[in-house]
């Protein structure tokens, strides 16, 4: 599956608008979207015609990166796109000196955590009855920048 990762674009949010009508009991709209044009790091994976098919968003706060959502269209999961935009995300906050980066996932959600965990991601606490329909807690998981990584950025 060929895909390429690019930085979000106006041109890319009604298509990732859709994407979160697809993935998301409460999707954001595209308007929510457009808001974080230019802010943090919001990265694309668009297929060979440039149809956005996955997107991660990070929202970052001095030295501190905060992913807002890894959302990938159903028919290209397990197709590597996910693992493409973690690793090109990674790539971006050390470029940016981003201390960490932290998400939330659903604590049932097993393919999320297992490809988190595979990116470096780490669970560091639960936030009770984070999510709603259902109710649900959220596992928090965060990437540590190691001194490793601030010597390749």
């Amino acid at each position: 599956m060929k895909h390429v990762i690019v930085p979000m674009e106006e041109r890319h949010l009604a298509g990732l608008a859709e994407i979160e009508r697809a993935c998301f009991h409460a999707p954001w709209s595209e308007n929510a979207l457009r808001e974080e044009l230019g802010k943090g790091i919001f990265l694309v994976a668009v297929d060979t015609q440039g149809t956005p098919i996955g997107y991660v968003g990070c929202q970052t706060v001095l030295d501190e990166g905060y992913i807002t959502n890894v959302a990938v269209l159903p028919q290209y999961r397990r197709c590597g796109v996910a693992r493409a935009l973690l690793q090109t995300l990674a790539q971006h906050a050390q470029a940016q000196a981003l201390c960490f980066v932290t998400l939330e996932v659903r604590a049932s959600n097993a393919p999320a955590i297992a490809l988190y965990t595979e990116a470096g991601y780490v669970p560091v606490g639960k936030r009770k009855n984070f999510y709603r329909a259902p109710t649900e807690d959220a596992v928090l998981m965060t990437w540590y920048r190691t001194s490793a990584d601030t010597q390749e950025a």
